[in-house]
């Protein structure tokens, strides 16, 4: 095929470039900082959508980051192509913070203490919410018992404080994007503008020499 690439990548290529992508998590801030302000919408639109998308980056809802970023930005009038680019506030390189930072508050305000450490680690808690997960559902089709014990201990110790505690910072952090976002959004728009008016003007001005010239021209042919 024309669009087949040459190489085939690997999953471990993938997986490098999905925690690294190619010229760096620089280069594709620049980009979406660079599309952000390009969006054909107001300044507060586009920061709201913004707002929506940082907050959905501090739920526990993985893989449904998207989807959370878009139902926020239209409960609050947003920009739902700027809310799908805010969730870029959660990547590779801040998934941990984010998750520390969201159980300690969850933790926090429930009253309960965070051990992530007991009887399983923190990421073998997910993994035995997955094996159930997989489990039960096989079950359901053999008529087997089914067993919840992981799952239940992963939403009382992992989802639940996850889900509380992400809403303050995420509240916080897309606060401060949006505030950051409008003044910058709406100098860069309005230098925008002026940078097309300042085109058209020259477009105009050339266009009108050049009739002037031709007016010029068939005068002199007529004497």
């Amino acid at each position: 095929m024309i669009f087949r690439r040459r190489d085939s990548k690997t999953y471990v290529r993938a997986a490098v470039e999905f925690l690294w992508p190619r010229g760096g998590w620089t280069r594709a801030f620049h980009y979406v900082r660079h599309r952000l302000r390009r969006l054909p919408d107001s300044p507060e639109r586009i920061a709201r959508g913004i707002w929506a998308g940082v907050f959905a980056a501090f739920t526990p809802f993985y893989t449904m980051h998207f989807l959370v970023a878009v139902l926020m930005a239209k409960l609050m009038r947003g920009n739902m192509l700027a809310s799908l680019m805010g969730t870029f506030f959660g990547n590779p390189l801040t998934y941990v913070p984010i998750a520390v930072m969201s159980l300690q508050t969850g933790h926090w305000l429930m009253g309960t203490e965070m051990k992530v450490d007991a009887h399983r680690s923190f990421g073998g808690k997910f993994a035995d919410a997955g094996a159930d997960l997989v489990y039960n559902l096989k079950a359901v089709w053999m008529d087997n018992p089914t067993d919840w014990h992981g799952i239940s201990v992963f939403y009382a110790e992992i989802f639940y404080p996850y889900m509380v505690g992400g809403i303050v910072p995420g509240i916080v952090f897309g606060t401060i994007c949006y505030y950051i976002s409008v003044p910058l959004i709406r100098a860069y728009q309005h230098r925008r503008k002026g940078l097309i008016k300042a085109k058209f003007e020259e477009l105009k001005a050339k266009a009108s020499a050049k009739a002037d010239a031709k007016r010029k021209a068939d005068t002199g042919d007529d004497q």
